[in-house]
């Protein structure tokens, strides 16, 4: 037999006799009748008088309110940057791939002498080579456009014309953002010395290795005996300024010259090739930029099923 049906019993009238009720018209709740002494008025007169709506009130009550507004829009343009931005470069840089895919499908060629030549056809906003960094993860690649321009980073990282093309003497150099539209260049203040930058064009592989850091110069004969090591070293005179990796302002555009920081001409047979990787620094900032500095240590033809062994490394 299933239990009785408890309820809530019923209040009647006669219970607020002793005990606490809510009167209507006071508003006020009164405990037994020894509160029901005819004092309402002075229980009235104890509550805390409000403050007038003066002028100055409403002036810091809207101020409050813009601040609570601007705040709402900042982050809301903080997530548009780094994520809806990300999606739309997402999208831009498959685009670029497929048409990069499909050119170099198409643009076949057959002689062994040709393939050994590297062919770019140098559009801006379109894609010419493929970027590798192995450190960063098996997944991390992105296709390279021409032009550096807003638009064109919108894409993938970009070339800065008039510098070096891949595998050429002189300084290959590119430029990324490092915080939304795909943040190419987010985490490259992680990169080591030695550490490997592969680049992929229709016919060559080039592995470029990041420079020696200003303060290994010293002790890099140890460091020379990592496998990863051995083809790089400290340039010399006139790259005694070129280091892996350095903090500058947005206005010092000898990073990108054919030799960093040197005035002079140099025959381009006498030049390293180099490859420069720009960013801005600190994140969510342009006040300055991050440059990474690398030095060609190998270049393979493509063929079949062949990576070069740098993509293995971690």
């Amino acid at each position: 037999m299933d239990p009785p049906t408890e309820v809530i019993p019923t209040v009647e009238d006669d219970h607020y006799e002793d005990d606490e009720y809510y009167d209507e018209d006071d508003a006020y709740a009164h405990e037994g009748p020894d509160r029901g002494d005819g004092d309402e008025d002075e229980d009235r007169d104890d509550r805390p008088a409000l403050l007038p709506d003066t002028p100055g009130r409403k002036a810091v009550r809207a101020f409050g309110e813009a601040l609570i507004t601007m705040g709402l829009v900042i982050l809301l343009f903080v997530v548009y940057e780094v994520y809806v931005t990300d999606l739309i470069s997402a999208g831009k840089q498959d685009d670029a791939t497929q048409a990069l895919d499909d050119q170099w499908n198409a643009n076949t060629v057959e002689a062994p002498e040709q393939q050994r030549e590297a062919k770019y056809d140098l559009l801006d906003g379109q894609a010419f080579a493929k970027l590798y960094i192995p450190a960063f993860g098996p997944d991390y690649k992105f296709s390279v456009v021409e032009g550096t321009t807003d638009k064109d980073l919108e894409i993938g990282p970009g070339h800065y014309k008039n510098t070096a093309l891949p595998g050429e003497p002189g300084n290959f150099s590119v430029a990324g953002h490092r915080v939304g539209k795909g943040a190419p260049f987010n985490d490259l203040d992680l990169l080591s010395s030695c550490d490997a930058i592969v680049v992929e064009t229709q016919t060559q592989w080039f592995v470029y290795r990041v420079m020696p850091m200003s303060d290994e110069l010293g002790g890099w004969a140890e460091k020379q005996a990592n496998p990863k090591c051995q083809k790089v070293s400290p340039l010399g005179a006139p790259y005694d300024k070129t280091f892996g990796q350095e903090i500058v302002l947005p206005t010092q555009g000898e990073v990108i010259a054919p030799v960093p920081y040197f005035e002079g001409e140099i025959p381009a047979a006498q030049q390293a090739s180099l490859m420069t990787l720009t960013t801005c620094h600190p994140r969510f900032s342009d006040a300055q930029r991050l440059i990474v500095h690398a030095v060609l240590a190998d270049s393979y033809p493509k063929a079949p099923d062949f990576v070069p062994d740098a993509m293995k490394e971690s």
